[in-house]
């Protein structure tokens, strides 16, 4: 925390707070205007910058002026605008990119979702199906495609990013088997199948994501000889056997479809088998900030919930697995190490 911040005066900083929208507003307006991408390594103008992305300079200053504020993009003393560390992460190119997550967090239907948060926490479920007639994703999959579309991105450059930690956290040289459950484009357990020649992998999730898997498990790919692709939704059944399962941030939904699926892979697994479960905690995080919005955002959009460590390990323990170690993947995650008693 700086000076200045440490300085300023409880009303004032309520002030700022209450004005949160407008930073979302702004961060949203520069990601999809590409003002990142237009800006490089040298300073610009804000004339030449608004040539780039075709706006009036006049308000892109207004704009831009806003977010240095918040440390995103520099104004230098000659008026010329720079980067910054979190500037960067908004261009599209960004191998830690999070501009897809930025416009996800900020799509249409979250400034219709935000204001009914109190009814919300009154009622403990979502608020989508009052809104727009139809469960969270019938609705983004039917009537906003558009905001689909930038969902699927969006979790498919944080899986890829996050990847690469899961997999250089985890050992898994003793097994022979891995089967990422609810796994997505199945990101991790390519991760895993590159680190460990000799692992065999197995990637569960819907029928339209398994068809949309990453290349390199898909016939013709790299890993494709040694994966299986299998549709089917985990919290019906997990028809796969294997040494280790993956279950990575998807114990978010309501607590009958999150015990349905631990059950399902205790079933599937039997005794011995690993249970490797990874997720956002909102009691014991660096990210605290972006953790706990997230939670509230799960109660809006599906009912859902982040977990705190007693939540997660109440619900692990519940299902029949042994927690044997808790261990940070990153600053945004922790993974449950669990076997299936004998």
């Amino acid at each position: 925390m700086t000076a200045v911040q440490t300085a300023t005066p409880p009303s004032m900083r309520l002030r700022e707070l209450v004005f949160g929208a407008a930073c979302a507003a702004a961060l949203r307006a520069a990601a999809r205007l590409g003002v990142a991408d237009a800006l490089d390594d040298t300073p610009l103008a804000v004339e030449d910058l608004a040539a780039e992305v075709k706006t009036e300079p006049k308000t892109l200053r207004r704009l831009l002026r806003a977010l240095c504020c918040y440390g995103i993009f520099a104004e230098q003393p000659d008026g010329r605008f720079a980067h910054t560390d979190m500037s960067r992460l908004l261009r599209e190119d960004d191998p830690h990119s999070l501009r897809a997550i930025a416009l996800w967090c900020t799509e249409p239907w979250t400034w219709q979702a935000w204001p009914m948060l109190d009814e919300a926490v009154r009622s403990g479920r979502s608020v989508v199906k009052d809104l727009f007639g139809k469960e969270f994703f019938t609705y983004l999959n039917e009537d906003a495609p558009e905001s689909a579309d930038v969902f699927n991105r969006a979790m498919t450059t944080s899986s890829v990013q996050s990847a690469r930690d899961v997999a250089e956290l985890l050992d898994l040289s003793g097994s022979s088997s891995v089967a990422d459950i609810g796994g997505g484009q199945g990101h991790v357990v390519a991760s895993l199948l590159e680190k460990h020649p000799g692992l065999h992998g197995t990637l569960l999730d819907l029928p339209r994501v398994v068809a949309n898997a990453d290349p390199r498990l898909r016939d013709g790919g790299a890993l494709a000889d040694r994966m299986r692709l299998v549709p089917g939704d985990c919290r019906e059944a997990v028809p796969v056997k294997a040494d280790v399962y993956i279950i990575k941030n998807i114990l978010e939904w309501d607590d009958e479809s999150t015990t349905r699926l631990l059950r399902n892979v205790v079933e599937a697994g039997g005794p011995g088998a690993r249970v490797v479960v990874i997720e956002n905690l909102v009691d014991d995080s660096p990210s605290l900030r972006f953790s706990t919005a997230m939670d509230l955002m799960l109660l809006l959009n599906v009912g859902g919930a982040k977990h705190t460590t007693e939540s997660l390990t109440g619900r692990l323990t519940e299902a029949g697995l042994v927690i044997d170690d808790i261990r940070p993947v990153n600053p945004y995650l922790h993974a449950f190490d669990c076997t299936v008693p004998s």
